[in-house]
Parts: C-alpha cells; sequence; structure tokens
C-alpha cells in the first residue's frame, strides 16, 4: 500500500506541474474567451462591460468582412492542402529512390520548415516584386510582369504556392520515414509477379502510408487554418482584403480594435469550425482504411 501511494505522489509530482500550465495557459484561456464571447467585452473600458447573449454571434455572421475572410481560409486550405499533401509524398518517393547525397537532399527540403515565416515572407516579397527573379524568368521567356501579391485575384494563390514551398518539407520528412519502414519483402514479392511501378504505388506504398496520410491531412489543415503571418508580411490582408484571414480578424478585431467580446465569438466559432472539420475528416479516412481492410481480408 506504501508503495502504491508513493508510486501515485512520484506521478502526481512529475505531471502536476504539467497540469498546472495546461491549466493556466490553456483551459483558464479557453474558458474566458467563452465567456468573454456572450459579452460586449471592450478592452479600453471593461467596467462596462455587458451580457448580450448571442448577439456577437449574428452580428459576425452578418458581417461582410469576416465572411469574406472565412471564404480566403477556406482558399488557402484548398489550395495548400492538396498541393502540399501530394508535393510531399512526391518528394519523399523521389528522394528515396535517390542512392548517393540523400541526406543533401533531406536538409536542402527541409531548410525552409525552420526558417522564421517572417523572414520568409519577406523573401518571397523580392521574389514576387515587379524586378523580382520570378517576373526576369516570366519576361526572358517572352511572357508579360504578373503582379502577383499586388493583385486582388493573384495574391491569394501567391502566397498559397510560398506556404507550400516553405512546409512541404515537414510532411516530405514524414512520409519518407514511412516509406523506409515498409517491409522491402512486399516489393520483392510484387516484382514476382511482375507488378509495374503504378501497382506497387497502389497496392503497397498508399495502404502502408495511410495511417501517416490521415495525419499529414489533418496537420496541414489546421496549419493552413491557422494562417496569419504570411498575410500579415507580405500584403496587410490586402489587396482589397483577398488575403484577409480568419485569424488575422481575430488578431485586428482583438489587439488593434480592442473588441475582446467580438474577437472571442470569432476565435470560438473558428475553433469549432476546425474541430468539426477535424472529426469529419478522422471519419471518412478511417471507414476507408476499415474498407480497405475488409477487401484485403476477403481475398485471403
Amino acid at each position: 500500500m506504501t508503495k502504491k501511494r508513493s508510486s501515485t505522489l512520484l506521478g502526481m509530482a512529475f505531471f502536476g506541474p504539467a497540469l498546472v500550465l495546461l491549466t493556466i495557459f490553456l483551459f483558464v484561456p479557453m474558458v474566458l474567451t467563452l465567456a468573454f464571447s456572450f459579452t460586449d467585452y471592450f478592452a479600453l473600458n471593461p467596467d462596462l462591460t455587458h451580457f448580450v447573449g448571442l448577439e456577437n454571434y449574428l452580428k459576425i455572421f452578418k458581417d461582410e468582412l469576416f465572411v469574406q475572410s472565412f471564404m480566403n481560409t477556406v482558399c488557402f486550405v484548398l489550395i495548400i492542402l492538396p498541393c502540399q499533401g501530394i508535393g510531399a509524398l512526391g518528394l519523399a518517393l523521389l528522394i528515396n529512390k535517390v542512392t548517393h547525397c540523400k541526406k543533401y537532399f533531406k536538409v536542402a527540403f527541409f531548410v525552409p520548415v525552420v526558417m522564421s515565416l517572417a523572414v520568409v515572407s519577406t523573401l518571397w516579397m523580392q521574389i514576387y516584386s515587379p524586378e523580382g527573379i520570378l517576373n526576369t524568368l516570366l519576361g526572358n521567356m517572352g511572357i508579360p510582369a504578373q503582379p502577383f501579391i499586388h493583385s486582388a485575384r493573384q495574391a491569394l494563390p501567391s502566397i498559397a504556392i510560398m506556404s507550400v514551398w516553405q512546409g512541404v518539407g515537414y510532411q516530405m520528412i514524414i512520409f519518407l520515414g514511412g516509406l523506409q519502414a515498409i517491409n522491402p519483402g512486399l516489393y520483392e514479392a510484387a516484382e514476382m509477379d511482375h507488378a509495374s511501378e503504378w501497382q506497387k504505388f497502389k497496392d503497397i506504398t498508399l495502404p502502408e502510408l495511410k495511417p501517416l496520410c490521415v495525419f499529414v491531412f489533418i496537420t496541414v489543415t489546421i496549419g493552413a487554418f491557422r494562417m496569419i503571418v504570411q498575410p500579415m508580411v507580405m500584403t496587410g490582408g490586402g489587396p482589397s482584403h483577398s488575403t484577409y484571414t480568419m485569424v488575422y480578424n481575430i488578431y485586428e478585431t482583438g489587439t488593434v480594435n480592442w473588441e475582446i467580446g467580438l474577437a472571442s465569438t470569432m476565435a470560438i466559432v473558428f475553433a469549432i469550425f476546425v474541430m468539426a472539420l477535424t472529426v469529419i475528416q478522422s471519419i471518412l479516412t478511417r471507414d476507408k482504411e476499415e474498407r480497405h481492410v475488409n477487401k484485403k481480408a476477403k481475398r485471403n
């Protein structure tokens, strides 16, 4: 009994500080955010705070800027998710085939991941500038110079492409680890059956990487929804709010306009949407995996 009690106390000694930190910096802010979302809390005059019920929630859905920031964020996700996921898998497959200088390629593609987003954004501002390297290359090919981040139509996809370039190395390393963990005997057996490269990829590589695909799919989605640094540095949310994201909107509403109640409401709606989307993704991918396992079991 004494040993069991001492083990419990030892466990609490290790777990306790982490729980305290989580409570202070995660759980308490979450509860306060939910509470503030039902008030008209204005940071510069907190004494005049009143309970307004669902008024903030009705207000943001009638706000054209909030709706636009939501649609911009969804567009970012729809561009980044397939490009970054497929790009990372493609790079991992290519590097896995390389026999020489494999470490060099890993480092080269991973370096942008560890760089500051502000630094990367500043670098790409120079690349996208009218006299930048990209427009110079286009001019040499006889293509007119493009406005890129200075155009309301091109700014959003331009920032999305930059974000894919910056983040694809992280997912590439994850996929590369998964590829190297696949049993080589599976490929040898497939070669004995005269399977093509596509058949080996479809029947061996993809099924073995499915758990990693789900992880990458969810993390990339959440990361894309949290986008703020790139549009803040490169365009300031413009031109014409074409790159104004939800997180950027929450940030400006809370720290520039000091409307904490309204910003809290936006944060709650944003969190609910991302969590719901993550759950849906998990269910869909899990169902597909179960169907694949059942088909495989029937074949055997």
